[in-house]
């Protein structure tokens, strides 16, 4: 336990100072309110349009309720931060071997288990860093460019706020939860890689791959941790919340998603992060 809290105070000491990790901080709440300023703007253009050609009023006014817009930018936020995660995760211990810096906190008293645990521990607190922003910021940029309200067409409210919320926050839960395994598997790649350039690439395309050939196991996908944190083909519950709260009602999400979305990303985060402790272990540095 020593090592660990020794090896864990030198990480959060270095992560003070590291580009990488401010950048995985910042990067998903900034690209959340840019997609807000892009998407505002077309919005404005398109009431233009629709004021002279005429448009259906409720699509009109869906197009300006807060809460969808705030769930795609958490969408994309989210989606960015994974990609992030697994990309420094993947360099962090790679880089360090390269460097020699490994070899340096291992003469002073950390193992190599420790070493490790310590940068998944610190991975996770700026992955929780970064959904503490990315909130914060896609809440307030969606009350100022629209307005929360339940979703209401012609006088009769199709769905109400307390569900709208209630989907949100079960939406969000189930996109956070297959974060640990997208670190961990970052983790294993950089103890496995021979250097940091080919940790980063082999993490980044292995993560792009499992995203492109997901849909194609259909059901078979539930067992992989990749299918339900938002992506570019995103099978994630989120984008059904996206439709939910704009007053869709063809959203059907099996039960059995739900226990898949919940226990198998914590089963591959377990897995692979006793992978990398293992392999860490065994190898030369």
């Amino acid at each position: 336990m020593s090592n660990l809290l020794a090896a864990l105070r030198l990480e959060l000491f270095l992560a003070r100072y590291s580009p990488a990790a401010k950048v995985t901080v910042l990067a998903p709440a900034l690209v959340c309110l840019a997609r807000y300023v892009l998407v505002w703007f077309n919005q404005a253009a398109e009431q233009a349009r629709a004021g002279l050609i005429g448009a259906d009023d409720f699509a009109l006014a869906q197009s300006w309720n807060a809460y969808g817009h705030f769930v795609d930018g958490v969408n994309t936020g989210l989606m960015i931060l994974a990609l992030l995660l697994v990309a420094v995760a993947a360099h962090d211990f790679s880089s360090e071997r390269d460097n020699g810096a490994i070899r340096h906190v291992l003469i002073r008293r950390a193992g190599r288990a420790s070493i490790v645990l310590a940068k998944l521990l610190r991975l996770h607190l700026l992955g929780l860093l970064a959904l503490a922003l990315l909130g914060l910021a896609a809440w307030a940029g969606a009350a100022l460019f629209w307005d929360f309200e339940p979703v209401v067409e012609d006088g009769f409210e199709l769905i109400g706020e307390d569900e709208i919320l209630h989907e949100i926050h079960l939406g969000l839960l189930m996109a956070v939860i297959p974060l640990p395994a997208v670190i961990a598997f970052g983790m294993l790649v950089s103890v496995a890689a021979q250097s940091a350039t080919q940790a980063v690439t082999l993490a980044l395309g292995a993560t792009l791959a499992m995203d492109i050939f997901k849909a194609l196991f259909g059901e078979r996908a539930w067992y992989l941790y990749a299918t339900f944190h938002p992506s570019l083909l995103d099978q994630s519950y989120l984008r059904e919340v996206a439709r939910l709260v704009r007053g869709f009602s063809d959203v059907l999400v099996p039960d059995r998603f739900f226990v898949f979305n919940t226990w198998a990303p914590v089963i591959a985060a377990l897995a692979l992060a006793a992978a990398a402790v293992l392999l860490a272990l065994r190898r030369r540095l």
